[in-house]
């Protein structure tokens, strides 16, 4: 009870005051603009610290000024930031940093790596960049985005995480060394999201470099999970690899489970997948029936779905974000309110907030300066256009900046109670928390592209669309295109469904063209030969006959659609019209 006495709500108010461009007595909304600079301000303040103070170090210690190696030694800080500078509109950094990257970063080192981690911050990290290269004005090598140096460091990084992948279950152990694969001692324990979180990144470099084993290893795991579930339909959130036993018992969407449950959503829109979405929706069901109450969502046990835990952990307000994905907009927005009143009450979202005392839980007072909130508002403002989002993405930036900014970057809140700091600034701060703000205040950003505006690129096989927009964010916020999912593969089905229409197509037109009467000295129209391209329906039966092994570029690349859905940009819908 002293402890709430320390930081009345009120005093909190008055410790933060509102900056120009914040509402005012009128109600007004934010102003993008000034956010929007204020956010780029708080950028570059937190990534010049990590240059002159960390690299190449993995993080930044703001306390110190000095940096340390957190999750391999990667110069981590400098991976997860590197899309976030494009999105903020820094191309030369962007091309200095891709130069730094190729010269320093190795992946045979002796080094106990975390899977989870390596994958979603530097496979992630650099599959992402690599796909933003061009643009960003990087010279791209030919044969891009199915080929080049990004593109070969994430492969290299994520094959030395295979060995993990090598149970009886399929579900990857949780650390793997990356020089020696996984030690013999490892524990087998490995949290549910630590097994479900691959396939955005895994699917997307299957993909890129035409080997099919990351996408496969990926869904093995996600199918394995899917099996263990209990008969109530619920998940534990701890699980022992070799056996498939659940290890702890305790089913949320919190820690330890989270991204699985994100993975499913976003890997269903990435890959055009109605079996990952038909998973999603059967987990929703009994997350509502036993979890939920009152627009929270409470920690149950797996089995029986008596509660277990009463509290909300800042992790889990990523939901209203993933809500918004698959169209259910006024529980996203029910759920979102809940949370957003705990940041008030505190200036941030602690670590867990216990739900019937309307308090934090000892030990779990810290705010290490999370972005899910702000992602979720990110998700919901484009949805919605609801101007409380944009007075959450005030009051983040106000609280942030009032009471984690130091000189040297921004501190982790060890205690939001009393504003003690912690001596380090995660990589996310830049890859995550930093860009839903800059995108929440930004609505004119390329990432939010309505499909009026791409690029045509040719590649080893066929001319393909980038830049439409429509960008699945991993878990650690790094952006994927999801059309260039198709540029570097395309299934000889697809091929001959292509050639069958353009068959009809030409059909058609010579009938209309006898019907009209109308004739050419040079004979009935064709399109223009190109090198690699079929120019009349004769060659287009003559091809499908003889299906060679090796299809020459294409005249039309179009993506399968394995089943009926219609997907609204950033606020993502599937309906199924059967």
């Amino acid at each position: 009870m002293l402890f709430r006495l320390l930081v009345p709500l009120g005093l909190l108010c008055a410790l933060l005051p509102l900056h120009h461009g914040a509402p005012g007595p009128d109600g007004t909304a934010p102003d993008p603009a000034h956010y929007r600079e204020r956010v780029k301000a708080m950028f570059y303040h937190a990534y010049d610290s990590y240059l002159e103070n960390a690299f190449p170090y993995d993080e930044l210690r703001p306390l110190t000024c000095d940096g340390h190696d957190t999750w391999g030694s990667f110069s981590l800080t400098l991976i997860d930031a590197l899309d976030t500078l494009l999105i903020l509109g820094n191309v030369s950094e962007f091309q200095r940093v891709v130069e730094v990257l190729q010269d320093n970063v190795d992946f045979d080192i002796d080094v106990n790596a975390s899977v989870f981690e390596t994958n979603i911050r530097v496979v992630g990290g650099l599959l992402s960049a690599h796909l933003l290269s061009k643009k960003a004005g990087v010279e791209v090598e030919a044969g891009w985005p199915c080929s080049g140096p990004l593109l070969r460091m994430a492969e290299a990084a994520a094959r030395k995480l295979l060995p993990a992948f090598q149970t009886p279950t399929g579900m990857p152990y949780g650390t793997v060394n990356l020089l020696h694969g996984v030690n013999p001692g490892e524990t087998p324990v490995t949290c549910t999201a630590g097994i479900g979180t691959f396939i955005v990144e895994f699917a997307t470099l299957s993909s890129l470099t035409g080997d099919p084993v990351f996408e496969d290893v990926a869904r093995v795991a996600l199918t394995r999970l899917w099996e263990s579930r209990s008969d109530i339909g619920l998940v534990g959130n701890h699980i022992d690899v070799l056996t498939g036993k659940w290890v702890a018992q305790d089913a949320g969407i919190g820690a330890g489970v989270d991204s699985y449950f994100e993975y499913l959503v976003k890997g269903a829109i990435l890959l055009q997948d109605k079996k990952l979405m038909a998973m999603f929706l059967e987990y929703n069901k009994a997350i509502r029936n036993y979890t939920r109450f009152d627009d929270w969502y409470l920690w149950v046990q797996m089995y029986k779905g008596t509660v277990s835990m009463p509290v909300f952990q800042s992790l889990e307000a990523y939901w209203p974000g993933l809500q918004s994905l698959i169209g259910d907009i006024d529980n996203a927005m029910r759920t979102f309110l809940n949370y957003y009143t705990v940041w008030k009450q505190f200036g941030g979202l602690p670590e867990f907030y216990n739900i019937p005392q309307g308090y934090t839980v000892e030990k779990r007072e810290g705010y290490p300066l999370r972005p899910e909130l702000i992602e979720s508002a990110m998700y919901l403002y484009r949805a919605t256009g609801d101007p409380t989002l944009l007075e959450l993405g005030r009051d983040a930036v106000e609280s942030i900046e009032k009471i984690s900014k130091v000189e040297c970057g921004f501190a982790t809140i060890k205690d939001l109670r009393d504003h003690k700091l912690d001596n380090r600034m995660e990589s996310f701060f830049l890859a995550e928390t930093v860009k839903y703000l800059y995108l929440l205040f930004d609505p004119d950003n390329f990432i939010h592209n309505n499909g009026s505006t791409f690029d045509a690129v040719i590649t080893p096989y066929g001319e393909c669309v980038l830049g439409a927009g429509g960008y699945i964010f991993n878990t650690e916020a790094h952006p994927i295109d999801p059309a260039a999912l198709h540029c570097c593969r395309r299934l000889k089905e697809e091929q001959w469904e292509v050639e069958d229409l353009m068959r009809e197509f030409y059909s058609l037109k010579r009938k209309r063209s006898r019907f009209q009467k109308k004739t050419m000295s040079s004979g009935p129209w064709e399109p223009p030969s190109r090198p690699g391209t079929f120019s009349s329906p004769e060659n287009h039966e003559q091809a499908r006959e003889k299906k060679p092994a090796k299809q020459k570029i294409p005249l039309l690349s179009c993506p399968s659609q394995p089943f009926t859905s219609k997907l609204a940009l950033l606020g993502q819908v599937f309906l199924d019209s059967s």
